[in-house]
């Protein structure tokens, strides 16, 4: 494979957490893929390589966010790739069964840029489910190509290529749809623009969406852009955030409420497109999940039922691991016996056998008998507990109080597998 990235097609594949976003990934590249870390975080990205009808495409799967308003490490990394980097393609994928909560992050992204493909994953759940969606009107109010995939079959994956590939070479039109604001919105986001369009040239982002984000005071944002930009943009505006904060107090507004103003015109506007290109056959479809979570996350039921279920995790995890960890130290100390038998037989002196066999195969014997074997427990259990979208229900019944300590819900996951690895 060439080094020379310039020959490839930049493509970001963003979505919600648990859309089938990773599967779409391997789909597209199979194994031509590697991970690393985001520059400056913890945080892993995967990318990879396809080629497609000649051309040469490189995709970046984007951590999981729910929103480019960001509220933890990973949403800020999504956020800043989508804004930030040079992408000649986005494309979002969303989960069938749930199009009207994903549909937030598309409409936020679509403010953003214009080169935006729909894939909507898990088309066979919603038919399970007898979710019906009429794909083409959703395409015609979003004003970008929709496609629908079930990725884990591979279905729709030849669709999405085919599809990317008219984007890029403009054989597939793209009709940019810009959202609708109150008054309100509009014209605090006008005096923004008119500063950034006469103080500021050449600025590769979309300037009413920047403006958007001004308005929002979101210091991680703002420090992510004057990284971006080279300069702080805010004392480039000071003169325009003056005349903002007096246009608000005018009107009795606040940051805060203008904030609270663009989230819901945003989700009223989802809910709007969700009625019209999704039909229900069953509309009581999730009512056995509603059910369960009304249970799960419930402040009486919620965390009792979770410390009963992580607890009978690390029961199974630390007793179940003793017998097969027994086993292998007999084996591994075996073979160690056998191997300084061989070592003293064949003459080889004590500081090289003490090297070798007393230090190294020893303290690997000694981690694999212990490590290995509650490792092997417990990653499966906490992957079935995903697959049944209980791990989501842990960190929503954490999060306020993990939030008290300066982190959120998720954090808990890591600190579980933390705890077994200890």
């Amino acid at each position: 494979m060439s080094n020379n990235l310039d020959d490839y097609i930049s493509i970001a594949l963003a979505g919600n957490p648990n859309v089938g976003k990773s599967t779409i990934f391997n789909s597209l590249t199979g194994l031509k893929q590697h991970t690393g870390n985001w520059t400056g975080k913890t945080i892993s990205s995967a990318v990879g390589y396809y080629n497609h009808n000649g051309k040469k495409y490189k995709i970046v799967d984007v951590p999981g966010t729910y929103s480019l308003l960001s509220n933890s490490k990973d949403e800020e990394v999504a956020r800043d790739y989508i804004c930030f980097e040079d992408n000649d393609i986005i494309v979002v994928v969303v989960d069938a069964t749930a199009i009207e909560r994903n549909l937030n992050l598309v409409l936020q992204i679509l403010e953003l840029n214009k080169k935006v493909i729909i894939c909507v994953n898990l088309i066979d759940e919603a038919e399970k489910k007898k979710i019906i969606i009429d794909l083409d009107e959703l395409s015609l109010y979003l004003g970008v190509p929709v496609v629908a995939t079930n990725a884990r079959n591979k279905y729709g994956i030849k669709d999405l290529k085919d599809t990317i590939e008219s984007v890029i070479t403009n054989e597939r039109k793209i009709f940019h749809i810009k959202h609708n604001y109150d008054s309100d919105i509009l014209k605090a986001v006008s005096i923004i623009e008119s500063g950034i369009k006469n103080k500021i040239n050449n600025i590769n982002i979309d300037i009413h969406w920047l403006a958007l984000r001004l308005i929002d005071k979101n210091s991680s944002f703002n420090n992510s852009l004057n990284n971006y930009l080279g300069y702080d943009i805010i004392k480039l505006l000071d003169k325009e955030l003056s005349e903002l904060e007096e246009f608000l107090k005018d009107n009795n507004l606040t940051y805060e409420s203008m904030r609270d103003k663009i989230v819901t015109s945003i989700v009223s506007r989802s809910e709007e497109i969700y009625n019209s290109c999704v039909c229900l056959g069953d509309c009581c479809y999730d009512r056995k999940d509603r059910k369960i979570d009304k249970i799960l996350t419930s402040k009486r039921f919620g965390i009792p039922i979770m410390l009963l279920f992580l607890g009978l995790i690390f029961w199974i995890t630390i007793f179940g691991a003793n017998f097969p960890s027994e086993l292998l130290s007999k084996g591994l100390f075996f073979i160690e016996d056998k191997l300084s038998e061989l070592f003293i037989n064949i003459g080889i002196n004590d500081i090289v056998k003490g090297i070798f066999i007393d230090g190294i195969y020893r303290t690997v014997a000694w981690i694999v008998s212990v490590m290995l074997p509650p490792m092997a427990i417990f990653f499966p259990l906490f992957t079935l507990l995903e697959d049944l979208g209980y791990l989501p229900r842990i960190a929503f019944n954490l999060d306020t109080l993990f939030k008290k300590s300066g982190t959120h819900g998720k954090q808990s996951l890591s600190m579980c597998m933390g705890y077994i690895i200890l």
